[in-house]
């Protein structure tokens, strides 16, 4: 979740370790270079109300739907067409509402249950937020450069291209987010891994090629998310 933070990283990493540093250190990266943020306090509420009033069953597309007032199956077969927080998030496009999911998570506001096919769960550290009694700033996403020469990437027989563009898409929102190109987060072989394994939980997912411990842990939860959703569709 470090790489979500839009404050003093040293003071988020001893925060952590329960030590505190009462004034940012100005010498991390993100004293010497800060992100750029908006205010994404009401966002954050919406993304928290569409969970809850959902009862904290359903993954992040689907909850992007019901803030965008989509008119899709699942959304009339539970109703959810009838709850107050329908069509509510239509100023936000649905990378954007990824990118606040994702960082609501990394911060700790929100989990991912795996055993229920990547649903969206609300912590304890949401409630000050949802009662108006703080507010939070999240990282803007990077509007990726146009490439000067596109590769062309030849996949597997057996890769499920609806798949492989949802995984390359959650791929490129932490790329955007890190400031890096997205090999960086993986390589498209780990990628197509994942398409052909179907990887369901942390272990299977830690036993991909270019899955260290280190990607497992900070990129594991929502890439397995991802494939969940997908086999659940």
């Amino acid at each position: 979740g470090l790489c979500e933070i839009t404050s003093c990283r040293r003071q988020a990493l001893l925060d952590y370790f329960d030590e505190h540093l009462e004034q940012p250190c100005g010498n991390c990266d993100t004293c010497l270079d800060p992100p750029q943020t908006w205010d994404g306090t009401e966002a954050a509420r919406k993304a928290l109300s569409v969970a809850f009033r959902t009862e904290q069953r359903f993954g992040v597309n689907h909850l992007i739907e019901v803030l965008r007032g989509a008119d899709s199956d699942k959304i009339f077969q539970f109703g959810h067409q009838h709850l107050p927080v329908y069509g509510i998030g239509k100023d936000l496009d649905n990378n954007q509402w990824r990118s606040v999911f994702r960082q609501l998570v990394a911060r700790g506001y929100m989990s991912v249950d795996l055993e229920r096919y990547g649903a969206l769960s609300l912590e304890e550290k949401c409630r000050p937020l949802l009662r108006n009694e703080e507010t939070i700033s999240l990282r803007k996403d990077i509007k990726p450069k146009a490439a000067k020469q596109q590769t062309k990437v030849h996949l597997a027989p057996d890769v499920d291209i609806a798949l492989w563009e949802a995984l390359r898409e959650c791929r490129r929102g932490y790329a955007e987010e890190l400031g890096v190109p997205p090999y960086v987060v993986f390589h498209d072989s780990t990628l197509q891994e994942m398409c052909l394994r179907l990887p369901q939980n942390m272990e299977e997912f830690g036993e991909l090629s270019g899955v260290g411990e280190r990607k497992l842990e900070r990129y594991g939860p929502a890439f397995i998310s991802v494939i969940t959703e997908h086999l659940a569709a």
